[in-house]
């Protein structure tokens, strides 16, 4: 009997990459590999990358030299962004054996004929406006929760940005296939999925190959609050010019959809809002947060946010420093500015000194503390229904809220993947809310 080669996959970046991963994975399975942990020795090594961050970039050598100490003879693979970006840096590392573009990631199989490593890498990355057909995936990895590819590629020229050079155009799946795959995730007992993409909001342009929306982002929402057998859903990053007020109107009151919104901000300053070529002011994005908090009151608000920015005086950092303080959001995901080859911004006037991004960034991580620490608080004596994942985390189980917030409570193996009403008790040490059970046990399917 022949000997069945063994794949391990890791993953840098976005939900929209652990879905590709996912995806990418079922392939292997249906062409005769056995899945490993990446932990574990394996003939393949897929890694799949990411160039949002410049530690993503330094975190690839140090991936690849942890799969050779497992096998010194297993065939490495790297997809994903940074493969599509730069592929030539890619392959030049040590032990890489292949290379694969935006197109030709989800046919890797195609390219393995032979596994034997080789002095040089193989490079096969097609020019990024071929990039221009949709592939459908989802995650099925934390058993409690799914992400779901709805959409891909973006038409926006973010000054800072390199997705539309890695990801190519905006692109969506057919509403069939969405709801198909949201079908299939449902029937895996899985009870949570996240709407995830490049720009959702932007879902409906390209579903059949041409530019126009066949549908909207609000039709793709209120036909997955249809499917039968999800109990949640979730909408992860959204563009605030692309999060209308009927999606919001519709979401207060959905069956399935959860009070938790992530809008990136990138800027609390109108200047430099400007210089990065997004499309909405701040003003705008205060509208989109109190429209949330006058349907949803209880709703959980993250907020994406750069610092150092080039031209970003102190002044025009304190003006998104005092906008955030003051606006009703939850929490802060925090960027530090870093230099994309290929992007305007790298040639802007006046770039901010390194030291004051990484101070910069270190008063804002303090205020999304602050901000959490603040919405937990409010939420405390509330009864809600929490989601509990699947890992021992030091003697205790964690879970979310259906607005997000985290608790844990001691473990016990049997609440995996299980939905119960609780209530919020106390804030720990460590920023997590404690819980007791409305009821014991409330097994809610």
């Amino acid at each position: 009997m022949e000997n069945r080669k063994k794949v391990a996959f890791y993953t840098l970046g976005c939900k929209l990459n652990f879905s590709e991963t996912s995806t990418i994975a079922r392939n292997f399975t249906t062409e005769g590999f056995d899945r490993v942990d990446f932990e574990e020795e394996a003939d393949i090594y897929v890694i799949n990358t990411c160039s949002v961050t410049e530690n993503a970039d330094k975190q690839f050598k140090q991936i690849v030299k942890k799969a050779l100490k497992k096998n010194d003879k297993a065939f490495i693979a790297a997809v994903g962004c940074y493969a599509q970006l730069k592929p030539e840096e890619l392959v030049a590392v040590d032990g890489v054996d292949l290379v694969l573009g935006a197109t030709e990631k989800f046919k890797i199989t195609d390219y393995l004929h032979d596994l034997t490593k080789n002095d040089l890498g193989e490079i096969h990355s097609c020019e990024i406006e071929e990039a221009d057909f949709y592939v459908g995936s989802y995650s099925i990895g934390d058993r409690t929760r799914a992400f779901l590819k709805v959409q891909d590629g973006c038409d926006y020229k973010c000054t800072y940005c390199t997705i539309p050079l890695a990801r190519g155009i905006s692109r969506s799946d057919t509403m069939e296939s969405v709801l198909k795959n949201a079908k299939e995730i449902s029937e895996q007992n899985i009870k949570e999925i996240v709407l995830t993409g490049v720009n959702i909001g932007d879902y409906g342009k390209g579903e059949f190959g041409n530019k126009k929306h066949e549908h909207t982002f609000l039709e793709l929402v209120q036909a997955l609050d249809q499917v039968e057998g999800i109990e949640r859903l979730r909408i992860s990053s959204i563009e605030p010019n692309l999060l209308k007020n009927e999606t919001i109107d519709f979401v207060s009151k959905s069956r399935t959809f959860v009070p938790h919104f992530h809008i990136p901000l990138q800027s609390g300053s109108n200047e430099i809002l400007k210089k990065m070529k997004r499309r909405y002011m701040r003003e705008l994005y205060t509208e989109r947060v109190n429209k949330i908090r006058e349907v949803m009151p209880e709703a959980c608000i993250g907020v994406d946010v750069i610092v150092g920015f080039p031209g970003e005086s102190e002044e025009l950092f304190l003006e998104t420093f005092n906008f955030l303080n003051e606006l009703n959001i939850s929490y802060l995901h925090v960027f530090t500015y870093s230099e994309r080859d290929n992007t305007e911004a790298v040639l802007m006037e006046n770039p901010v000194p390194m030291n004051i991004r990484h101070k910069r960034s270190k008063m804002l991580r303090g205020l999304s503390v602050k901000k959490r620490r603040a919405f937990y608080e409010s939420q405390l004596g509330q009864v809600k229904t929490v989601l509990f994942e699947s890992e021992n985390r030091e003697g205790y189980i964690q879970g979310f809220t259906e607005n997000y917030v985290k608790v844990k409570t001691p473990w016990n193996p049997e609440l995996v993947n299980t939905l119960h009403q609780i209530e919020l008790t106390k804030i720990d040490d460590d920023g997590l809310v404690r819980m007791n059970f409305v009821e014991q046990p409330v097994y809610l399917h």
